[in-house]
This record gives C-alpha cells, sequence and structure tokens, in this order.
C-alpha cells in the first residue's frame, strides 16, 4: 500500500514538473497577469487576497490564454504579449481613475478622454508611483522570454507541445472556476453586475476583467441597438411617475411663487466645499465672503453633489435637469441630443432670455453643443473675455491654473450682465468659475493667507515654555486647496461689491453653489484634524487627543455650498436663515423651480420644503445619506449620524430599494429619452386619474 501511495505522489510530481518544463511561457504570462490585477485591487479597494474575485479573475486570465495555444509555440510570446500589454493598460488606467473617483473606469467613459487636455496638470500632480508599478510586468515578461529564447525553448515546444489539447484543458479549468464565481453569486451580486452602476462592488465580488468585460458589453449593446431594453425601461418609467411616492411631496408651500418675475443668476463655485466655511486662521477666515453672503440669505448647510465621471458637467446636468448623472459615461458628451426638461427652456417659457459665462473653452466638456440644448440662448465664454494669456509668467495675475483668472473674470462679467439687465425684461443665467480647479498649486497668485499657527513648546526638566510658530499646512495639499479657495471667495466677495454698487440687480435672485468637492484624500484631510506640531506627523489613533476622521466623516465632508442670495431686502427677510435638511444637487430644481413657479413633471428630486426631514440624496455609486444615516453600498454598512436615532428593521430596505429605482429611472430617462418618447403618456395617465 505504502508503494502505491509513493508510486501516486512520484507520478504526480512528474506530472508537475514536466508541465511546468514545458509550460514555462504561459506560466509567466498567468503569474504577471494575476500579480497585475491583485496589485490594482491592493492599491484601490484594498481586497488583494479576497478569494472570489481571486478567482474570478484567474478563470478570465486562464480563458484568455487558453487561445494562446491555438497559436505555434514560436508566435505564442506576440499572443500573451499582446493580452499583458491591455491587462497592463486597464490596470494603470482603473488605478489613476481610482484616485480621482473613488470608482473605476467605463468603456462610455471614453467619449470624456477630450476633456483631460485642460486639467492634465491635476492629474500629473495626484498620480502616484504605484500607478505605473504595473508598466514592469510586460518588460519582466519580455526578458523571460529572451532568455527562453537562448535556450530553445521554443524549438523544444514545436516538437512536444499537444496545442489543441492543452487549449481544451486550460479552457475547462477557466470555465470551472468561472462557473464557481457564478454559482457562489447571490442575486443581489447579479443585480449589481448588470446593472453596472456600483463599480467598486462588482471589482470586489467579480475582479476587475469580468468587470471591464461586462462594462464592455454593457456600453456596446445599446449603441448597436437603440431598442434594447426600451420596453422594460419604458414600463419602469411609467409606473415610478404615475406611483403615489413620487406625488406625496407635491404641493405649495410658503415659498411657492416668492420669486416670480425675478431674475435669477446661478453662480457654480468651482471645487468649493462647506468645511471651509467653518476654517479660521489667526482671527482671518478661510472663505469670509462666502460666510457673509451666507448669513445675508437662505444657506443649506448639509446639501451634496451627485457626480460622476462627468464631475462640473454633471452638476450642470443634474441642477437644470432634476436627473441623475448617466450610468456609464457623461450626459455632455454621450447623451446631449435628449430631450431633457431644464431650468432654463421652462424660464424661456416665461419670457427670459437665458445666457451662460465660463472662462474655459467652449469645447471642454461639450458645452458649446450642450448648454444651447439646455435652453441657453447665448453663451460668453473665453474668446468673450481679454486677459494677459501667458501662462508661464509668475507675475501673471490674470491668468490662473486653467485660463483667466477668477478676478478678471468677474470684472467683465458684470458690465456684460448690466448690458443683459437693460436689454431684457427677465433673464437667467449661470455663471462657471474657473480658478479653484485642482491642482491646487499656483501659490505665488492666491494671494497673503497666514494659515500658520502657534503652539507652547516646554522643556521637559525645566519646564520652561516658548511660542512656537508653525506654518505645517503650506506645500500640503489641503493646505493648497485652502489658499486656493481664499483666493477664489476673495473673488467671489468683489463680484458681490460690483453687484451692490450697481443700479442693476435689484430685481436678481443669486444662487450660488459649489459643484464637487476638491478631491482630496481622506489621509489629506486628515491633515486639518490630527496634525502633531511636535512630531511633524500625523496622530496614531492612540493618541488621546486623536479627532476620529473614518470614510463616512470623509464622505459626509464632501458637501457644498448652496446660497440664495439678494439685493432686495424685502425678499431677503422672508429667505434669511439656515435650512439644516439633507439635500441633494437633483432637488435644486423642485426647489428653486416652485419659487419661480414653473415645475418639471419628471424631476428625481424634491422640492425640500415639503420632503423635509424625510429626504434622501442618492449618489451614482449607490450610497446614499439621510438625516439619520450614511450608507456604504459596497460594504453593506452605514453609520448613524443623528444622535439617538432609532431605525426601524425596513429602513434601510426601503430605502435600497429607492434607491435602485432611481438610479435605474433616471438612467433609463436618459439612455432611452423617455421624456420624449413616453413623457405624454405619463401626463395622460395623472390627468386621468385628477379627474376620477
Amino acid at each position: 500500500m505504502k508503494d502505491k501511495i509513493k508510486l501516486f505522489f512520484r507520478k504526480i510530481r512528474k506530472n508537475v514538473i514536466e508541465y511546468i518544463a514545458t509550460n514555462r511561457l504561459f506560466i509567466t504570462y498567468v503569474i504577471l497577469s494575476m500579480a497585475g490585477l491583485m496589485l490594482v485591487r491592493n492599491f484601490t479597494i484594498d481586497n488583494m487576497w479576497d478569494f472570489p474575485a481571486f478567482v474570478s479573475d484567474l478563470a478570465l486570465v486562464l480563458i484568455i490564454g487558453s487561445l494562446g495555444y491555438l497559436v505555434k509555440p514560436k508566435n505564442q510570446y506576440l499572443y500573451f504579449m499582446i493580452v499583458l500589454i491591455i491587462f497592463t493598460l486597464m490596470e494603470v488606467i482603473n488605478s489613476v481613475y481610482y484616485t480621482f473617483y473613488t470608482s473605476f473606469a467605463s468603456f462610455g467613459e471614453l467619449g470624456t478622454v477630450g476633456q483631460a487636455e485642460t486639467v492634465m496638470g491635476s492629474v500629473y500632480e495626484r498620480m502616484k508611483i504605484t500607478d505605473l508599478i504595473y508598466i514592469l510586468f510586460p518588460f519582466i515578461f519580455y526578458f523571460i522570454h529572451k532568455k527562453l529564447y537562448k535556450t530553445a525553448y521554443y524549438n523544444f515546444m514545436s516538437v512536444v507541445e499537444k496545442g489543441k489539447k492543452m487549449c481544451v484543458v486550460t479552457l475547462l479549468v477557466g470555465c470551472l472556476f468561472l462557473a464557481y464565481t457564478f454559482v457562489t453569486a447571490t442575486g443581489t451580486d447579479y443585480s449589481r453586475l448588470a446593472k453596472q452602476w456600483n463599480r467598486v462592488y462588482v471589482v470586489e465580488r467579480f475582479g476587475l476583467v469580468l468587470y471591464q468585460i461586462n462594462d464592455l458589453v454593457q456600453t456596446l449593446t445599446p449603441r448597436f441597438s437603440s431598442l434594447f431594453g426600451y420596453d422594460e425601461a419604458a414600463q419602469s418609467f411609467i409606473e415610478y411617475f404615475t406611483s403615489d411616492d413620487v406625488d406625496q411631496y407635491d404641493g405649495e408651500n410658503k415659498y411657492t411663487g416668492i420669486f416670480e418675475g425675478y431674475n435669477v443668476v446661478f453662480i457654480h463655485m468651482e471645487g468649493m466645499q462647506t468645511y471651509l466655511m467653518d476654517l479660521e486662521f489667526n482671527g482671518v477666515e478661510a472663505t469670509p465672503n462666502l460666510n457673509r453672503i451666507a448669513n445675508e440669505g437662505m444657506f443649506f448647510s448639509r446639501f451634496y453633489p451627485q457626480v460622476s465621471i462627468g464631475t462640473s458637467s454633471d452638476t450642470e446636468f443634474t441642477l437644470t435637469t432634476s436627473l441623475m448623472p448617466a450610468a456609464s459615461g457623461a450626459v455632455f458628451t454621450q447623451y446631449y441630443d435628449r430631450d431633457y426638461i431644464t431650468i432654463p427652456k421652462l424660464l424661456k417659457e416665461k419670457g427670459y432670455y437665458t445666457f451662460s459665462m465660463h472662462g474655459n473653452y467652449a469645447s471642454m466638456w461639450n458645452r458649446s453643443t450642450v448648454h444651447p440644448a439646455l435652453g441657453y440662448d447665448d453663451m460668453y465664454f473665453e474668446d468673450t473675455y481679454t486677459y494677459n494669456e501667458d501662462a508661464d509668467d509668475p507675475n501673471n495675475l490674470e491668468y490662473i491654473n486653467l485660463g483667466i483668472s477668477d478676478k478678471k473674470f468677474f470684472e467683465q462679467v458684470v458690465p456684460i450682465m448690466e448690458n443683459i439687465e437693460a436689454t431684457y425684461t427677465n433673464y437667467m443665467g449661470t455663471v462657471i468659475t474657473l480658478s479653484n480647479h485642482s491642482p491646487f498649486k499656483f501659490l505665488d497668485k492666491y494671494g497673503e493667507y497666514d494659515m500658520s499657527t502657534t503652539y507652547q513648546e516646554c522643556d521637559e526638566i525645566t519646564g520652561a515654555c516658548e511660542d512656537v510658530t508653525t506654518n505645517y499646512l503650506y506645500g500640503t495639499s489641503v493646505g493648497n486647496y485652502i489658499m486656493s479657495s481664499h483666493y477664489a471667495d476673495a473673488a467671489l466677495g468683489e463680484f458681490f461689491e460690483y453687484v451692490n454698487n450697481s443700479d442693476a440687480f435689484d430685481n436678481t435672485i443669486f444662487v450660488l453653489y459649489g459643484d464637487h468637492d476638491a478631491k482630496l484624500s481622506r489621509n489629506d484631510l486628515n491633515y486639518l484634524y490630527n496634525y502633531d506640531y511636535k512630531t511633524g506627523e500625523l496622530k496614531s489613533e492612540d493618541d488621546p487627543t486623536y479627532v476620529t476622521y473614518d470614510e463616512y466623516d470623509h464622505e459626509l465632508n464632501k458637501n457644498t455650498p448652496l446660497i440664495i442670495w439678494t439685493k432686495d431686502e424685502s425678499i431677503r427677510r422672508k429667505i434669511r436663515g439656515e435650512i439644516d435638511y439633507v439635500m441633494g444637487m437633483y432637488d435644486v430644481m423642485p426647489t428653486i423651480g416652485n419659487m419661480f413657479g414653473i415645475e418639471n413633471p419628471f424631476a428625481m428630486g424634491h422640492d425640500i420644503f415639503n420632503i423635509k426631514e424625510d429626504n434622501y440624496v442618492v449618489f451614482p455609486n449607490g450610497n446614499f445619506v439621510t438625516d439619520l444615516i450614511y450608507y456604504n453600498n459596497s460594504e453593506g454598512q452605514y453609520k448613524v449620524i443623528k444622535e439617538g436615532a432609532e431605525l426601524t428593521t425596513d429602513y434601510i430596505s426601503n430605502l435600497l430599494e429607492k434607491t435602485e429605482k432611481i438610479l435605474d429611472v433616471s438612467n433609463a430617462i436618459i439612455v432611452h429619452d423617455l421624456i420624449k418618447n413616453e413623457g405624454e403618456t405619463v401626463l395622460e395617465i395623472k390627468e386621468n386619474e385628477a379627474k376620477e
């Protein structure tokens, strides 16, 4: 019996050695491919050794690699190298992408590549060495290939390799692993794979390769057939907007029609976050002008953007339409030709002249095409303004970061707006700022702002103490961002000084909003809360003075200001104060619309003064925030943010269902142009129900 066992293991050992000897190139391809895929998961979502993702990636590496056996041994290197380079590109792109968006890249976003031209400085600034480590693997593969070539490996394999047999066996093993992946998946896993909006979860569960293949299929399928999934999407759209759940928060409130007949100007504040308004250094606020405007107007302190890959353009889209960003790609570059109901269009029906202003190129985010489609009559973009265009001159304060500085921009915006007011009875405009865009590195142009901190340092032996001043924030990511925002705030202050001193704008409402967060990491922000002056490093969590700043705190800290302000004292008295209900960008149109007497029957958001504390803000990745909790959809966990909050057993499950419905219906509207194709059907059904 012992002899048989020894013989059995000896035979296995022989087969293993023989397999390794005759498959060295293939094994190298598998090891290097898996190493790259595991590392990208490690450096992004920290699940390098997660078994389901590992098995799924390995399955597809084997399946794709098995086809290499159908190629003659001397040509197999070229096949495996091509596959490895594709994997490497996928790894680098997703690694860099995750740094910016905390998500994974999509083929549907290829249309946005052209938008990277003016923000490459931000990309370079935030790239890490780990984003480029994957480039090593094709070089390693090349050197191993050269070594095998010198040992006559390929000549030997041309004689002994049974290509078709090895292809079938390897393909079978890969399919078995893939079968395991799908057999062990739950209904929730399948749903998220099919819908693809929670990309982090898909990669965590199914690995990067399957995610990318699935994404490619979902990106191409609607392109091949515009009717793909149309009937189901249309049915969901009709059911959603004729349900009682949507209508229950409709109706008038004390702000209904309060702004009818007034002009309105939206101020799109690039990268401005709310926590800046609470910062003060040496008695000087980081955003004194924004704080003053907030105190004079209506300030929504828990307001959240809902952006995806389209960043600023997503904000413009969601604010004007009350729809979520597209599940894949950016609306401004891929779905701009749909029929949307927008604030500019509705106000134009009331006789308003509409315009947009920006110091950047009109081609950026395809605005030259999209803004007219959204309902803007005229655009005043980069070629409208005069300024010193020498970007390399450090003393040129008229050019900051991507183009004209905010101060120079606002200086020229006011006379244009005064002329508009003199020409038109009513107008609506959007003014988009530029200077506070990453990278935040133009310190010589931001002006003076002393962020130094003074603390006492005492001698442990003598007990003598002395004041020590440190400017530790200067040169850090968060410090540079504060400097940039302080400059942007100063420019905003000058603009409102122009407005106050002007004979115009007495009948104008200004709506200021931050478009998205500054994309700083949790570690970057920790310098504000947990910097140890003595060690020059961040405090450890064991330090008794450590301030908890976890991933939930970081997400909650991404809120931006939303302020309604006017020179009209009679109106100011009616709206002044802080509104602390949780509110999203998709709630702006219903809320402001009610004030101006306009309505979008297909809004995904709500009038905040009707829904109040029952509001919930859905994010494109499936996370959501309410007055009570912040929920992380990928992890299936949440943090209670209201002390003493009591949750019912079905509180989260109901909100998860609503979140999925909002994301699905909104995306269906965008992809299938449902407002144009099915909108009348919805309105007819609601009209008939109202008559009954």
